[in-house]
């Protein structure tokens, strides 16, 4: 037997949906998808007036003129530092058009290349793994209440619906100095990734999750995400973004 059939390539599909949700006015999350180079994100901008819309915007744009590199390394310098000069003209943008008032916006970025995937995140946006009837969160909040957890000072019962869940610690265009997490991990045929914004998971718990994340179809899987946060009242702006490993033919 040979491992031919193990060698042959996986095609990575994807589906996006961004929602108002059922409370706000503006949607100040945005979701990228350029499949032909195998990058996706969702960004939850922050700052209110359309400030965040702004913000989340600035990064998405970014990654438009983004093209793969032949080295995953190089591949990942690139994109960290289009993060940092995105977070560099937000903070010019507050003092210039804002009078200092805080913009900035959460990025959760998904790439693969080969058999590789690389998370890059700052603050709450996260990204999910669905493997054999499991879902794992890939990413760890940039959140009071994920420091407290870390901690021990509170449980993860209490963590649900602590007073404190949307302060976040880390975000682009917040600070000076940004540091942006990155994780590499493999990836296997069958498995789907999940980027959302905390629209989502605040929403929908990881049971249901996991319901619809086991269609077939990812924009069917996508739209059922949507569809069951607004169900559940959606008070933010609710992004998602599916990543499906199938066989290439």
């Amino acid at each position: 037997m040979t491992d031919i059939t193990l060698r042959r390539p996986v095609q990575w599909l994807s589906a996006s949906e961004t929602n108002v949700g059922v409370v706000r006015k503006i949607n100040e999350d945005a979701v990228f998808s350029k499949p032909d180079i195998n990058l996706w994100a969702v960004a939850d901008g922050m700052g209110g007036h359309e400030a965040g819309n702004v913000a989340s915007n600035m990064i998405v744009n970014m990654l438009e003129d983004i093209e793969s590199k032949a080295n995953l390394d190089v591949f990942v310098s690139t994109i960290e530092d289009k993060i940092l000069d995105v977070n560099k003209r937000l903070l010019e943008y507050s003092e210039i058009m804002l009078e200092g008032r805080i913009i900035g916006s959460t990025v959760a970025i998904f790439l693969i290349k080969g058999r590789v995937g690389v998370c890059m995140w700052a603050g709450d946006s996260r990204l999910y793994r669905y493997r054999n009837g499991r879902i794992e969160q890939m990413t760890v909040d940039h959140s009071h209440v994920a420091e407290l957890l870390k901690q021990g000072a509170i449980s993860a019962e209490e963590a649900e619906n602590h007073p404190d869940a949307n302060v976040i610690t880390r975000a682009v265009g917040t600070c000076e100095h940004l540091y942006v997490d990155i994780d590499v991990f493999d990836v296997n045929v069958g498995d789907t990734f999940m980027l959302c914004t905390d629209g989502l998971y605040n929403a929908v718990d990881e049971e249901n999750i996991m319901n619809c994340l086991q269609k077939d179809d990812i924009e069917i899987a996508t739209n059922n995400l949507i569809e069951a946060s607004l169900n559940n009242g959606a008070s933010d702006n609710v992004s998602v973004v599916l990543v499906k490993g199938v066989r290439s033919t």
